[in-house]
């Protein structure tokens, strides 16, 4: 008797490899050069051949299941024997799509993955800032840099640096409106931080709650407008140290006597770390943050 039973086709595995990773269709259409239709098409057929579901849809995206971890496991095994073959092996290509706070990816992100693409020049990069918690499901990106321990499941988490939320001011300022010689000083003048009710961060909201309450001030979900309000004298503000620091109109205020000390957190899927562009990603970041001069 003949069996009916269809072998699992190259094709449908390389295309489930980028799904997989991506997290959705489109993007995968995209790397692959294919429309939308082609991708569920091949992976409709992956999933018949192995007889069940290799990708589920969440709300945030397509997450692989028991069965796509097996079909994975095979995928990345093909495709690191294939770009052996070609003799390709130290190539990077394809694309990487980094979610990160502003502040991270102006002075980490950017020059980090403006070096590594130079080496590179086949690897699209995407850069898209975010401040917020990590997602629990999958968000659409291979790399995500989050403030604080993330608690995920099925992720792979690794601490790249630490930093610290000092309090800056002008001097103009601080001659005008008096130096804050105590904590409690700080009631009398205007915080500039992001806005309370749409701050995502638990670890950024309890860098607050040591400090007086403040009078009207100005305040924003963008660091690079809490840097500039500080700067044109609109109080005392909260920032992180690798932007003050580097800001030749800002002092410390209160230095020495208050530091809210932060670490960021890389994040990718569970099969994230196995992806080679993924990991180049990750070193290069890591060895920027290192040597960040050439």
């Amino acid at each position: 008797m003949t069996s009916t039973t269809r072998e699992p086709q190259l094709e449908g595995l390389m295309t489930f490899l980028a799904a997989a990773r991506l997290g959705r269709y489109t993007a995968a259409a995209e790397v692959l050069g294919v429309n939308h239709s082609t991708v569920s098409r091949r992976i409709a057929s992956l999933e018949e051949a192995m007889g069940g579901r290799v990708l589920v849809r969440t709300t945030s995206g397509w997450e692989v299941t028991d069965l796509g971890r097996r079909a994975l496991a095979v995928a990345e095994r093909i495709e690191a024997s294939v770009r052996e073959l070609s003799g390709d092996g130290e190539a990077v290509q394809g694309m990487v799509r980094i979610a990160a706070p502003d502040a991270f990816t102006s002075v980490f992100l950017a020059p980090a993955m403006t070096r590594l693409q130079a080496r590179h020049p086949a690897l699209a990069v995407e850069l898209i800032a975010a401040t917020q918690r990590v997602r629990q499901n999958r968000s659409g990106v291979d790399l995500e840099i989050v403030v604080g321990r993330p608690q995920v499941h099925r992720a792979f988490a690794t601490a790249i640096c630490s930093y610290s939320l000092r309090l800056y001011a002008t001097p103009s300022y601080l001659e005008r409106a008096g130096v804050p010689e105590t904590i409690g000083d700080l009631a009398r003048h205007p915080l500039v931080y992001y806005i309370e009710s749409s701050l995502q961060v638990d670890d950024l909201d309890l860098a607050v709650q040591a400090l007086p309450a403040s009078p009207a001030s100005v305040r924003s979900t963008s660091v690079f407008a809490h840097v500039e309000a500080t700067a044109a004298g609109a109080g005392v503000g909260l920032l992180p140290d690798f932007l003050g620091d580097a800001d030749p109109r800002l002092v410390r205020v209160l230095d020495g006597r208050f530091a809210h000390p932060l670490r960021y957190w890389a994040v990718t899927r569970d099969e994230g770390p196995r992806n080679p562009v993924v990991a180049e990603a990750l070193e290069a970041i890591r060895a920027y943050i290192a040597s960040p001069t050439p």
